[in-house]
């Protein structure tokens, strides 16, 4: 009992000084020494040592100090029990949080891998139809053939990879081969086929024109039997796909496209679609940016047919940009200029105010024109130019007004050119008064200086008299045109005020 007695529970776990501190409410010191398993083991151990009837002293003093100190130890136990449990409670639900988020972290690995894996799927099946697709282009069946280019015409309609991936695995050969057979269905699904294969991707293009599509479109045409309506409107479409790749059109304009792209515009028999004549003057148009293939529009006569069809709101624009690229060789400004009314058509362009995309246009053609060749100046000149280029260097748009202005700025050179041709050698014997007389003159100076000054005088009144015609000429003209644009009746009858301020003006009103 003795021994149970001295072996004081400070000496297991815990620190006091001596019994009287402990019997005054000593401090007591936590040992470190143990982990919170072993401490509680041997709180245990030592409250069960204590407590035992076995080990009792009977000294009154002793048992109080004991029962002080076991009371005391055994409060202190509970609260250290208590706080041992909220702190494995703490652990015990932050590691329950943590193994929450490492499932949920773990499920959305796992959801990732299975959608990889089912995109990864999706592709491969995806290449293996296309492969079948391409093996089918190649069999002997014309129907699976036929039914392979459909596919294909599908396939590559929106989708540029699909466009790719078909030209990659060799789509394009067997698609232009099937344009041999005579059977005209597939031949349309396999022009339609190449034409949306074509779609944005210039290699496409390239590589269609290479493998000979345009010379087997144009042996259809060339055919005994006229070709089928639809037929031909998908060769035009197909000549507007390949025309866009700048290396395509001169081997399209030398290959003989461009009169069938012409008749197709022209559609004397009408059986062009609206849709077919819209393709085949825009794929004139990529055609004629080669100043190659401007010699093979003239021979067509087509140069002919655009001015008179100029008028026609919805495709005046393309016919004007045509007729730029034209006028951009010595051929093509010659085709223009011997059509009938070539420049009152191009003059009245200019007066299109809706239509600034036409004015600029018609204003380029003029301008280079006039610019090449004189006889073209004098024909703008009676057509009537000056006012509507006037009126065109105030309302109109910035790169017309430009325009405008030099075409004003060559017809007022021209024009001084002209005077000068004119009255160049009697202006220069006036300007050398000294030499203007006879050889007797230099014994009379006074009389040789007055009988130049009376010829300058002459001179000088013979130009007044010309300028002043051309500001008459001018005004008349602005008039006519503006009783045509008014619709007012042709014998209109100008006012007596009109006619003094016409009459009145002067050389400030001549814009050149």
């Amino acid at each position: 009992m003795a021994k149970c007695h001295r072996n004081n529970i400070g000496s297991l776990i815990l620190d006091h000084s001596s019994a009287t501190n402990a019997s005054a409410g000593g401090h007591f010191r936590f040992s470190t020494a143990f982990s919170p398993a072993a401490f509680r083991r041997k709180i245990f151990d030592a409250v069960s040592c204590g407590g035992s009837s076995r080990y009792r002293h009977h000294d009154d003093d002793f048992s109080s100090t004991t029962t002080t100190t076991t009371t005391t130890t055994t409060t202190t136990i509970a609260s250290i029990m208590a706080m041992s449990g909220n702190n494995n409670a703490s652990v015990k639900k932050t590691g329950r949080a943590r193994n929450g988020k490492s499932e949920k972290l773990s499920d959305l690995l796992s959801i990732a891998e299975v959608e990889t894996e089912i995109e990864t799927k999706k592709k491969v099946e995806a290449l293996e139809e296309l492969k079948r697709v391409v093996k089918e282009l190649q069999v002997e069946s014309e129907t699976k053939r036929k039914e392979a280019a459909c596919r294909v015409r599908l396939l590559s309609k929106e989708d540029s990879g699909m466009r790719v991936t078909l030209a990659m695995l060799g789509a394009i050969p067997p698609l232009v081969g099937m344009l041999d057979v005579e059977d005209v269905e597939s031949q349309i699904a396999s022009l339609y086929a190449l034409l949306n294969l074509g779609i944005g991707n210039d290699v496409n293009k390239a590589a269609i024109v290479k493998a000979g599509a345009v010379h087997k479109m144009l042996k259809i045409i060339e055919s005994p039997s006229p070709p089928n309506p639809s037929l031909s409107e998908a060769i035009v479409a197909n000549f507007l796909g390949l025309s866009a790749l700048d290396p395509n059109k001169p081997i399209i304009g030398s290959s003989g496209a461009i009169p069938f792209l012409v008749n197709a515009l022209k559609d004397f028999g009408h059986k062009s679609s609206h849709q077919a004549k819209q393709d085949a003057l825009r794929a004139l148009y990529n055609l004629s940016i080669s100043s190659s293939n401007v010699s093979f529009i003239i021979e067509t006569n087509l140069i002919s047919f655009l001015m008179n069809m100029l008028g026609d709101m919805e495709v005046s624009e393309r016919i004007l940009s045509i007729l730029s690229n034209a006028a951009s060789t010595p051929d093509g400004r010659r085709a223009i200029s011997i059509v009938p009314d070539a420049f009152p058509i191009l003059i009245d362009v200019l007066n299109w105010t809706d239509s600034p995309g036409c004015q600029e246009k018609a204003s380029y053609i003029l301008m280079v024109m006039a610019h090449k060749a004189y006889g073209d100046r004098q024909a703008m000149i009676e057509a009537g130019i000056v006012s509507s280029l006037l009126e065109l260097t105030l309302l109109g748009s910035t790169l017309a007004q430009k325009r405008a202005s030099r075409i004003l700025e060559i017809l007022r050179v021209d024009k001084g050119k002209q005077v000068s041709e004119n009255y160049g050698g009697n202006l220069g014997s006036a300007v050398s008064a000294p030499i203007c007389g006879s050889s007797s003159s230099s014994t009379n100076p006074n009389g040789a200086s007055k009988e130049c000054l009376e010829e300058t005088e002459d001179m000088m009144s013979e130009e007044k008299k010309a300028v002043k015609q051309l500001v008459q000429q001018s005004l008349q003209n602005n008039m006519r045109r503006i009783v045509k644009r008014a619709n007012l009746p042709q014998d209109f009858v100008p006012s007596e005020h009109f006619k003094s301020l016409t009459s009145s003006s002067t050389s400030k009103s001549l814009p050149f």
